[in-house]
């Protein structure tokens, strides 16, 4: 009794302390810039703030952070959506790498599915990062804003029938090729163990990728959600292995943003600095939260992010 309450108070405070992260961030969309670059001590010491901030939540919940920069950059410092979604996107990279060496050494990595749907998100990531400057100003909240919508009320509602379709692909598959079974015990000793459909995984990871580098997200909103309800990952792992696949697909999704030249080089560093130090803080929160308390965390914050886009 004694150890569960102990556990209760220690979910409420980094709970609270997840809280106050994910206030400050959405606090800075209500107080509009003039630029798109630092100018200022106080503008730069902001961007390293705000990288700190992503760092940790992003990397807490497993989806990178590109869903709150690529907002931030647009209603706060009035970025152009191509600048916003490369800048986005070269910070979730630097943060990425962060989360993954601290996710692999907590054991909760699962290498075999994160390189095959890396692999499988590559020639995505390449077309979306030339198809960005397509989506104009407008056009590109609606998509963006709409899209998180559609993943945090899924994330919310956990519909029946999605697990019994997973369930049913996963058994249609059994003694396939595709069916493949995995068990994971990390530097704690707890394991994990769980099924997934291979040609699902792989399917879907090709349209991450081209969202990723489209938007500048990195895709961690859309692939936890889909390997926890589509896949049936368990929340850790999922969270682990979405920063690895990341790591791969934003370093491409970069190098392509980078050669079109829609990199804010300032914010990008600056920002990025930040985020190498914040996904260590929320790699660490991230051991001592529940699945379901991730999933919340994740699904509130796709929800205010959504709701500010669509109604700006």
């Amino acid at each position: 009794m004694r150890r569960a309450v102990e556990a209760a108070r220690a979910n409420g405070r980094y709970l609270a302390a997840a809280a106050l992260v994910a206030g400050a961030l959405l606090a800075l969309y209500f107080v509009p810039r003039e630029t798109a670059g630092p100018t200022t001590t106080l503008a730069a010491l902001e961007f390293l703030g705000f990288g700190l901030g992503v760092g940790a939540y992003g990397t807490m919940v497993g989806a990178g952070g590109g869903f709150l920069i690529v907002p931030a950059l647009l209603l706060v410092y009035h970025a152009r959506p191509e600048q916003a979604a490369g800048t986005s996107l070269a910070v979730v990279c630097l943060n990425a790498l962060s989360g993954t060496v601290s996710y692999a050494r907590q054991g909760r990595v699962d290498y075999r599915a994160g390189l095959t749907f890396a692999v499988a998100t590559l020639p995505g990531a390449v077309i979306g990062a030339f198809l960005a400057r397509l989506l104009g100003g407008r056009g590109f909240d609606l998509v963006f804003g709409a899209l998180l919508l559609v993943v945090a009320i899924l994330l919310i509602w956990r519909p029946t029938a999605e697990r019994e379709y997973a369930d049913f692909l996963v058994e249609q598959a059994a003694g396939g090729r595709w069916a493949v079974t995995r068990r994971i015990v990390d530097a704690r000793g707890q394991a994990f163990q769980y099924r997934y459909h291979l040609g699902l995984g792989f399917a879907l990871s090709v349209g991450v990728g081209f969202l990723s580098s489209a938007l500048g997200i990195g895709g961690g909103i859309i692939h936890v959600p889909a390997l926890i309800h589509l896949l049936g990952f368990p929340a850790h792992i999922a969270t682990a292995t979405s920063q690895f696949i990341l790591v791969i697909t934003a370093a491409v999704g970069t190098g392509t943003h980078l050669a079109l030249g829609n990199v804010l080089p300032g914010p990008a560093i600056l920002m990025g600095i930040g985020v190498v130090g914040g996904a260590q803080i929320g790699a660490s929160l991230a051991r001592h939260l529940g699945d379901s308390l991730l999933v919340r965390l994740l699904s509130l914050a796709l929800l205010a992010v959504a709701a500010r886009l669509l109604l700006r």
